[in-house]
């Protein structure tokens, strides 16, 4: 979770430390020219306590967490306008404003994402994946509409991902899968019963399993081999629709084709250019079939 969230959602803090968090989040430009003592004094609060919330926010001390709150009030400072991810626009605004609020939460939603992505996951997540025999993908909804997009972009590079919910064949799917697959989960908030099952018959069946989720106290996450965890600014239910959500697992997804490309670019680049000379010139184009 990302330390601007973590200040935000104040979890497990005391009220004195809540004080200092509140301040730090409406003071985000003044923090890195701030010293312990003077951050103290203008909360009203004490030495130790703004240390105590340094360490609760995951640092060793203050000159650590300083250090990071002051790459939020840059990253602040030069981010697009912020946009409510679930009411973006209102009936009052204009056509070009409206086109505008959905661009900035396009791109506040990405790099909200790609801060909080971590290196190791991500490779791991592809070498499973590059080794898989078969890829089944697990979404339902508009995240389905995104794993179709991951299917399109596979076929490019000699992959073939299944789509495991479609014809309500997920069950059976699930069942068919062994320890030489990979399976794919895809859900914002990550309570699904019947998913919950099919991770747990893959974890003692030791077939991996990625799973792609916006909550981060999911009790799908430890069953799964590898999890990109990715919260954001998204209700449940009360919103106009599931922008910021899609627009993260749709760049996930993205980043993860271009990963397994990169692995054998040269290899996917030559064998493109044939596919791609067989149907534009070759026998697999319209000029072909015409003779």
């Amino acid at each position: 979770m990302l330390l601007i969230d973590k200040l935000r959602l104040q979890k497990d803090l005391t009220n004195t430390e809540k004080r200092i968090a509140d301040y730090i989040l409406q003071h985000l430009t003044t923090i890195p020219a701030i010293n312990v003592a003077e951050l103290a004094k203008n909360t009203y609060t004490s030495h130790s306590s703004v240390i105590r919330l340094a360490q609760k926010m995951g640092y060793d001390g203050f000159r650590d967490f300083r250090v990071a709150v002051s790459e939020i009030a840059h990253s602040e400072l030069y981010r697009s306008e912020p946009v409510d991810a679930n009411f973006p626009f209102m009936p009052q605004d204009s056509t070009k404003e409206i086109a505008k609020k959905i661009a900035d939460l396009t791109i506040n939603t990405v790099q909200r994402t790609y801060a909080q992505l971590e290196d190791q996951i991500l490779d791991d997540t592809v070498n499973l994946l590059a080794k898989a025999e078969r890829i089944f993908l697990f979404a339902q909804g508009d995240s389905q509409i995104r794993a179709r997009s991951f299917q399109n972009k596979l076929v490019k590079i000699n992959r073939f991902l299944i789509i495991a919910d479609e014809y309500a064949d997920e069950d059976w799917n699930a069942a068919s899968l062994t320890s030489n697959d990979c399976a794919i989960f895809i859900t914002y908030r990550a309570r699904v019963p019947q998913y919950e099952r099919m991770m747990k018959h893959f974890l003692n069946e030791n077939i991996p399993a990625v799973l792609l989720t916006g909550n981060s106290q999911s009790n799908l996450i430890p069953l799964a081999a590898q999890a990109i965890v990715f919260t954001q600014e998204e209700m449940d239910f009360l919103k106009v629709s599931t922008f910021s959500s899609q627009v993260a697992f749709e760049y996930i997804l993205d980043t993860l084709f271009s990963l397994l490309y990169a692995k054998e670019f040269q290899k996917n680049l030559s064998a493109f250019k044939k596919k791609n000379t067989w149907i534009e010139k070759g026998s697999l184009s319209e000029d072909a079939n015409s003779n």
